[in-house]
């Protein structure tokens, strides 16, 4: 019986561990869609149940179009989260969003290319609305959250979820700034739309830690400065992450817990067994 958690966090690059976790013990857990990117840390924080799991692995082992998304999310919805508090390092590409600030972001767009991000098909399919990707229950404890600590946190913006591993050439960099772009990065997209589909609720803390390459007054993004900017800023991180789990309601009153009711397309009847047993955790309450 694995231990019941009800606050996920996912900790990006620089982000590999939840300081102040008591009672903590690791669950490996197999899922249906393969292995999540490394064992879930569980644990209670300030009487809060937890569960923390590194995108990239212990040891920054998986590439960002490599890391099997659906495994984390499933993982964390049968530990029993509810809520995701996403920790991920971003590239600003705007001059007020300064290296160093955190962004709680409210919209996405998508620019991956290699990536499963439903846990549908196969037989069974369902379309989640996905207008308002990011709960707003859990971004308004995170601004909350920054501003009991007098963090700098911009409120709103728009994350563009790249494909990498590589940086953006100039010319990409200078076209998402067209787009009204706020921040980039290469992970978030997948978690947010998976998120909705296992009815989590879902929210991104953006740590800015360069300007990309479209800003001609800075030194072009390199992997060093951006490793100085996050070691400095983790500890704000775990910080951020602690008071906004303090200032989450009870109870969740937003839509992300229903996303699904009205979803699923297919005939109950038509919904083969193996493909019955395999989405049991998301669908099996509506059938």
């Amino acid at each position: 019986m694995v231990e019941r958690a009800v606050v996920g966090v996912i900790g990006g690059s620089g982000l590999y561990d939840i300081e102040g976790l008591s009672n903590v013990r690791e669950v490996s857990l197999s899922t249906p869609f393969g292995a999540p990117s490394d064992a879930f840390v569980t644990g209670d924080l300030d009487g809060q149940a937890m569960a923390f799991l590194p995108r990239h692995g212990r040891g920054h082992r998986i590439a960002p179009s490599e890391i099997n998304f659906r495994a984390n999310i499933w993982g964390l919805k049968k530990l029993g989260v509810t809520r995701i508090l996403s920790v991920s390092a971003v590239g600003s590409m705007r001059e007020h969003i300064v290296p160093g600030d955190f962004v709680i972001v409210d919209q996405f767009i998508d620019r991956t290319r290699h990536r499963a991000d439903t846990f549908f098909g196969g037989g069974v399919v369902a379309h989640v609305m996905f207008a308002d990707p990011v709960c707003a229950q859990v971004r308004k404890a995170l601004l909350a959250g920054a501003a009991k600590l007098k963090l700098k946190a911009h409120d709103g913006g728009t994350y563009l979820n790249m494909e990498g591993p590589q940086f953006s050439t100039r010319a990409e960099s200078k076209l998402y700034r067209s787009w009204n772009v706020d921040v980039i990065g290469m992970t978030n997209i997948q978690e947010a739309k998976l998120a909705r589909e296992a009815e989590l609720c879902y929210a991104t803390v953006a740590m800015a830690t360069d300007y990309d390459c479209w800003h001609e007054g800075h030194d072009d993004v390199t992997v060093e400065a951006v490793v100085a900017v996050m070691h400095k800023n983790v500890g704000n991180a775990r910080a951020l992450v602690r008071a906004a789990t303090a200032l989450l309601p009870k109870d969740r009153t937003c839509a992300c817990s229903s996303a699904l009711k009205y979803a699923i397309m297919t005939d109950k009847k038509r919904i083969e067994p193996d493909a019955r047993a395999k989405l049991d955790l998301l669908i099996g309450k509506y059938l």
